[in-house]
Parts: structure tokens; C-alpha cells; sequence
């Protein structure tokens, strides 16, 4: 398995803490969303239903790490803070949503 540093494009002398603190966010939100699937997917296949709401359970665990780690790139990236704050919890069309 690849680490996160494995993913870096450019030489990691040449990014400031910031960059690399906000590449551990992703990566590992991409991890935690990775596991919320597999999860989902286990729990979907599994017969036994006691064994279901185990996967279940860590599933919803799995979530809140991701809301965690998208709650801090939040506030450390105004960019994405823009862009949630005009998208999430808004009704009507996700994609036609600044019109």
C-alpha cells in the first residue's frame, strides 16, 4: 500500500506545512470514504444479520472520521469553505445551484 507521501508530485522539501497538512486531510478522507464503501459493501453481502449491524455500526464510525477531517479542511482552506458554504445544505439543484 502506497503512503500518503508516495502521492506527492512534487519533491516534499518544496511544500509548505500547510500544502502537506492539507494532502494528510485529503488522503486520509479519501481513506476514511474508501472504508465507509467497503463497509457498506460487506454489510450489503453479509447473511448474518448481527454481523450486518457491525458493519453498519463501523460504517457510521468511518462517516464521522470523514465529516471530522472535511470539518477541519473547512476551516484551514477558505476556498473549500467557500465552496461548501454555497453548496452543502442547500435545497434544490446540487449542480445548477448558483443560478
Amino acid at each position: 500500500m502506497a503512503s500518503s507521501s508516495d502521492t506527492l508530485h512534487v519533491p516534499r522539501e518544496r511544500l509548505s506545512e500547510g500544502t502537506l497538512a492539507m494532502h494528510y486531510a485529503i488522503v486520509s478522507l479519501m481513506e476514511e470514504l474508501e472504508a465507509v464503501d467497503w463497509y457498506q459493501q460487506r454489510a450489503d453481502d453479509c447473511e448474518d444479520e448481527e454481523l450486518k449491524q457491525i458493519l453498519l455500526h463501523n460504517m457510521r464510525e468511518e462517516m464521522e472520521h470523514a465529516s471530522m477531517v472535511l470539518e477541519w479542511i473547512r476551516r484551514n482552506s477558505k476556498d473549500f469553505a467557500a465552496q461548501m458554504d454555497e453548496i452543502l445544505y442547500k435545497k434544490g439543484d446540487i449542480v445548477h445551484h448558483e443560478h
